[in-house]
């Protein structure tokens, strides 16, 4: 495959990701943080807000390899 049409297939496959990470996350925080501490809920939100890239790593990586017999 080549670099150009794994960006197209890699760029969709994030964009998905990230709506259904986010439909997961606001609803896990509308059920679990209306009863927690400030504290908590800001914590809660820097990890979530972090978090995403950490599973499109290997994704992006796979998205920018090299073309064979590309130097």
């Amino acid at each position: 495959m080549q670099r150009r049409t794994r960006k197209l297939v890699g760029t969709i496959a994030m964009l998905i990701f990230v709506c259904v990470y986010a439909l997961v996350v606001m609803a896990l925080a509308q059920s679990r943080l209306p009863e927690m501490a400030k504290g908590v809920e800001l914590l809660f939100y820097a990890i979530v807000g972090i978090g995403w890239i950490i599973p499109l790593l290997p994704l992006v990586r796979w998205m920018e390899r090299k073309d064979k017999g590309e130097t």
